[in-house]
């Protein structure tokens, strides 16, 4: 995928999400304060891509996510307000499997705040920095399979479609993976998330990948990484969820179809 192509499509995502703004009914999904159920929750992560979400004050959770190759990541965020969220996460591959496990190299740490809550007509706006990637980490190259974001700042917008909660999202974001392949562009990506029902969701997201596409360095294709999950709110405060990774195929090395894989959350008050 050409820069000319990736650049109209983040221009129309854009647009989409200025529009949505200026005329939708908006259920302010990403500045209202959830009484308990994980399903009134704005979600906080699409599948990599963080949106404006945030836990409220005196909330945790708990995240469990199973990939390829036998790797399990996990990972606790709390509320310390309703706008600033702490968490930290550790994994490994091969923990699921009859061989050693390959540990990540380190504890990884995210900080977000939101600096503009959404109403009727504006939407919410958050900054913050993650240096969870996902996958595999790749010793050799210094990184992981999908770098993390690094530094990011993102606009979240919801609506409604009908009786369907939808979200919107663009953003920005920097990641501090680059010391081998000397990729240090800044990425966008986009996506949206959609309630249809008390108890399923959807979301599907977009990073154009600007940050991963450098032809010398013999990794990715240059397609960028569209990537979607499908939410069950199994009870009030577990959500499980099927993840679809990478879809458009963009690694050059070790895959030959998308991945597979599977997200627990777990969401409590103090």
């Amino acid at each position: 995928m050409n820069s000319t192509l990736k650049t109209t499509i983040l221009f129309a995502g854009i647009f989409l999400l200025i529009s949505i703004s200026s005329f939708s009914q908006s259920p302010d999904y990403y500045g209202s304060e959830p009484t308990g159920s994980l399903y009134e929750f704005a979600p906080r992560v699409l599948v990599d891509a963080p949106t404006a979400g945030t836990l409220q004050r005196g909330c945790f959770d708990i995240v469990m996510r199973v990939y390829n190759n036998g790797g399990i990541l996990t990972g606790a965020n709390i509320g310390l307000s309703n706008s600033l969220m702490l968490g930290m996460s550790y994994g490994a591959e091969g923990i699921i499997s009859d061989r050693a496990a390959s540990h990540n190299p380190r504890i990884e740490f995210q900080v977000k705040l939101k600096i503009i809550s959404e109403e009727y007509l504006l939407p919410a706006v958050t900054i913050g920095f993650n240096s969870q990637g996902y996958g595999a980490y790749l010793y050799d190259r210094k990184r992981y399979t999908f770098k993390s974001k690094g530094f990011y700042g993102v606009i979240s917008r919801s609506f409604y479609v009908g009786s369907i909660g939808v979200g919107g999202h663009v953003g920005i974001n920097y990641s501090l993976e680059n010391e081998k392949d000397h990729d240090k562009e800044p990425s966008f990506y986009f996506g949206i998330d959609a309630r249809f029902a008390h108890d399923i969701g959807f979301v599907a997201e977009y990073d154009m990948a600007l940050n991963d596409d450098r032809a010398n360095a013999e990794y990715a294709k240059g397609r960028g990484y569209l990537n979607m999950g499908l939410k069950w709110l199994y009870k009030e405060n577990l959500e499980l969820e099927v993840i679809l990774h990478d879809l458009l195929v963009n690694r050059r090395e070790g895959a030959t179809t998308f991945g597979r894989e599977l997200r627990f959350t777990y969401i409590e008050f103090f």
